[in-house]
């Protein structure tokens, strides 16, 4: 039988699973209801009578069709960026010798505690100065490389032995050919763990590309979403619709690739 502290234990779980999921599971059921419908006093928790005209008005009068695929777009972009720059820094502070590494590795750890908003400003002016304002070059650009990133690459670069890279130059490998296919292979966990991390950050955003995005046009999920709350600030059944919308993707990616995105975290614990 099992014991007392596993029942309260898995009873605990069982709790907080439910609170975690009672708000997304209400969030899609109000996506299904009629308009009006959630509204009333007390709210239902399931729809009188399913319904996906929310979703159809979301595509045929809102636009977000667009909005979706400006999210994909940027979405992608910004993560096949990130790690492109991040692993190939993040290997090169791990294993590569050069002048100051380990000074520039601490000092890009103290930029950590600085917080984003103080730097969005100088940020802006500088895309500004570069013409990339009201582009998704100025949301892909800052995003190229990030102190996090670099980090967690390191950390678990530092696991790989010298030896094997000794080996490898000594067959007569060059950098490039070493980093390509014998680092990279041996970084995949870790490099599925930040493909997660820089995607879901990607696709969450909201406050910079509402700062450096001016058109409509190029509005991502987030923000179309807050443009749309404004004009539809009744009407709870769209919003939830657009809130699904904006979730479900992003939550479809992390299950499919949460056994790898553990396997990193696990793994990507080494020390020096």
């Amino acid at each position: 039988m099992p014991s007392l502290a596993g029942l309260l234990v898995n009873g605990l779980l069982v709790g907080m699973a439910t609170v975690t999921l009672l708000p997304l599971v209400w969030m899609v059921s109000v996506s299904l209801m009629a308009p009006g419908e959630a509204s009333t006093f007390p709210p239902p928790l399931l729809p009188s009578r399913v319904t996906f005209a929310n979703y159809g008005e979301l595509f045929a009068r809102a636009g977000m069709g667009r909005y979706l695929l400006n999210s994909v777009v940027l979405t992608t972009a910004v993560t096949l960026v990130s790690l492109l720059f991040n692993v190939a820094a993040g290997y090169a502070f791990a294993k590569l010798r050069f002048a100051g590494r380990d000074r520039i590795f601490r000092l890009l750890l103290g930029a950590l505690v600085i917080p984003a908003q103080v730097a969005m400003v100088p940020l802006f002016l500088l895309l500004k100065q570069l013409g990339l304002v009201n582009s998704y070059g100025g949301v892909i650009v800052p995003a190229m490389a990030g102190i996090f990133g670099i980090f967690l690459i390191r950390q678990y670069a530092l696991s790989i032995p010298d030896d094997l890279l000794e080996a490898a130059r000594i067959d007569g490998a060059g950098e490039l050919r070493i980093f390509r296919s014998v680092i990279v292979p041996l970084l995949r966990p870790i490099i599925v763990t930040l493909a997660v991390f820089t995607s879901l950050g990607a696709w969450n955003d909201f406050m910079w590309p509402l700062i450096v995005l001016n058109d409509s046009e190029l509005y991502t999920l987030p923000v179309a979403l807050a443009s749309l709350a404004r004009e539809h600030v009744q009407d709870n059944e769209l919003m939830m619709a657009g809130s699904v919308l904006t979730t479900v993707p992003v939550l479809l990616v992390f299950l499919v690739l949460q056994r790898y995105y553990i396997q990193g975290l696990m793994l990507g614990s080494v020390k020096e």
